[in-house]
């Protein structure tokens, strides 16, 4: 087996709370997705560095309003939190809570890179879960502060009647502005290890890692401070996760960063064993570079072109839609080459548009770029290019009530609306699109541009600051869109989507 350097962020993207496993030789990871369907991607990798989506929990988890982003509701920020991948026995486990149901649910698949997921939910949050399961029971802990334990059925498909349902211990309240959540809990060594993170007020002021540990799984636990360290970036916290071994026998904390608009992005942090304490890192430092004894593998990107030359209607795994899509309205049949993306009903911002196709977007820099049809838009409609968050931006097609076209570059305006920056009136029947990204040190800059040719480009609007806030809770992305604001039935054929990670 060849050395591998490992150069943090292992992905600049926005994955954020992995929960990581190794079976056999494969590493695997879940990460919270929220609004984004299909939900919780799975990834693999043969050593921790270089990872590919395998796969999804679910394409959708609930038929709603909310879910459905229809007649004003929607479940940003909300939906699926913070899971937790387990294997035990020949069964691969996920679990999380999600907020706008109030529900927890227990996914299982004895195939996790090809097969579907069985389902069963259990009433009630449990805030940011760690599955653990210890000598044939199941165990999830969980909770904000104060930590509590439940036991579930030996098959993990509901609460254990006469089960452990109790308050495991509180944590520090003195001086912390976020207490401890985002547990890992792991049985190792002759002790049971619960990690999370906190935020002091005091010292550094930031996120960091702490491992609290008892060999009784009731307690009681004693703790330490794990991390504190921001790989000198704004002093953003490295944090948050859990650890996992190779095949050699060597230990890794999978942790994440804060990195503002592009999101929050995957750190691998080497872990060696005192006294057994886990000590993550160099003297309490994340290395930006090290070796580890892993194999080498294929670097597989994470967001992709596409040229939409499909034979049936399946996306490819890199992208998601934001909240569940309406299958009747989206097609690469109707128009063989082409993504064609029909309006089914009104709204009036891009934040509120159904069937908005997104992928992540990467860091430091990238640019993403489409052709679009726009001859069969109706009046009202609006179709283009979106860096979306709360704070979104556009560029595209706008169809006055006489059928007027005008190119746009439209931002957030408030209040659920949209404001217009710069319109110009467009005669062609097709527009390529352009939005180019820079976080480099949280930059977070989008410049949005058009053409008529694909030669010769013209910026249109003014750069946009990206913010990520928690009214999403996630990095930006970006999207293809196309939603009506006065009659449905329009529609706009997408010739191919480009992306590269440069300017």
């Amino acid at each position: 087996m060849n050395n591998i350097t490992i150069t943090n962020p292992i992905i600049w993207a926005d994955v954020p709370d992995p929960s990581v496993i190794r079976v056999g030789s494969m590493f695997y990871m879940v990460s919270t997705s929220m609004h984004s369907m299909p939900g919780c991607p799975i990834m693999k990798s043969e050593n921790l560095m270089n990872w590919e989506i395998v796969n999804y929990v679910f394409d959708t988890f609930e038929d709603n309003d909310e879910h459905n982003l229809i007649n004003g509701k929607y479940i940003y920020g909300k939906g699926s939190w913070a899971c937790s991948l387990r294997y035990h026995g020949d069964t691969f486990y996920v679990c999380f809570s999600s907020n706008d149901m109030k529900q927890f649910y227990v996914y299982q698949t004895k195939d996790i890179e090809n097969a579907r997921w069985e389902r069963s939910v259990i009433p009630g949050l449990h805030h940011d879960p760690s599955m653990l399961f210890d000598e044939g029971r199941v165990f999830v802990i969980h909770g904000n502060g104060e930590i509590r334990i439940i036991e579930l059925e030996e098959g993990a498909t509901a609460l254990k009647p006469d089960g452990i349902n109790q308050l495991l211990f509180e944590t520090e309240r003195e001086g912390i502005g976020l207490r401890c959540e985002g547990c890992h809990a792991y049985k190792l060594n002759g002790y049971y290890y619960l990690f999370f993170i906190d935020w002091p007020k005091s010292g550094n002021g930031r996120r960091r890692e702490l491992c609290y540990r008892s060999k009784d799984l009731l307690g009681p636990y004693e703790h330490r401070v794990l991390l504190d360290d921001d790989m000198g970036y704004h002093n953003k916290g490295v944090a948050q996760g859990g650890i996992v071994d190779t095949p050699a026998g060597d230990w890794y904390a999978f942790l994440f960063q804060d990195h503002d608009a592009v999101g929050r992005i995957p750190c691998v942090v080497p872990v060696k064993w005192v006294d057994d304490w886990p000590v993550f890192g160099w003297d309490g430092k994340v290395p930006k570079t090290f070796e580890a004894q892993l194999p080498k593998s294929e670097t597989k990107p994470l967001v992709i072109s596409d040229e939409f030359e499909y034979f049936e209607n399946k996306l490819a795994l890199n992208w998601q839609w934001n909240h569940n899509p309406n299958n009747q309205l989206w097609s690469f049949l109707a128009r063989p080459g082409f993504l064609r993306l029909e309006t089914g009903h009104l709204t009036s911002s891009v934040e509120y548009a159904r069937n908005t196709l997104t992928q992540r977007t990467e860091g430091p820099v990238c640019c993403g770029m489409t052709l679009l049809e726009v001859h069969h838009l109706k009046p009202g409609d609006r179709a283009g290019l979106v860096a979306m968050q709360h704070h979104f931006g556009w560029v595209g097609i706008q169809v006055g009530d006489s059928g007027d076209r005008y190119v746009a570059m439209c931002i957030n305006g408030g209040k659920g609306s949209e404001e217009t920056v710069e319109c110009i009136r467009y005669e062609s029947n097709s527009i390529y699109l352009k939005i180019k990204f820079d976080f480099e040190d949280s930059k977070d800059l989008a410049t949005f541009y058009y053409s008529e040719d694909g030669v010769v480009w013209r910026l249109i609007g003014r750069p946009f600051q990206l913010r990520y806030t928690l009214d999403h809770f996630m990095g930006c992305r970006i999207g293809l869109f196309n939603y009506a604001t006065k009659q449905i039935g329009g529609y706009a054929d997408f010739d191919y989507f480009r992306y590269t990670n440069s300017l």
